[in-house]
């Protein structure tokens, strides 16, 4: 059976931390920011989880 290869998408957004958990960034930080206030843009750039209902899917395209 051949190797899995990893979706180059998933690769490009999605970090894999120490512990193995997933983290990506948000959306609606690439542009249009004047009309955002600044405790929003700062909120909006820090990573988070991604969302336990689809981990097993990224997973599977993280090749893990």
């Amino acid at each position: 059976m051949p190797k899995m290869k990893t979706d180059s998408g998933a690769k490009k957004r999605i970090k894999i931390t120490g512990s193995g958990k997933l983290r990506r960034r948000k959306a609606f930080r690439g542009h249009l920011m004047e009309k955002k206030s600044s405790v929003r843009a700062r909120r909006l750039g820090r990573e988070t989880d991604i969302a336990p209902g689809i981990q097993k899917n990224v997973k599977k395209l993280m090749g893990l």
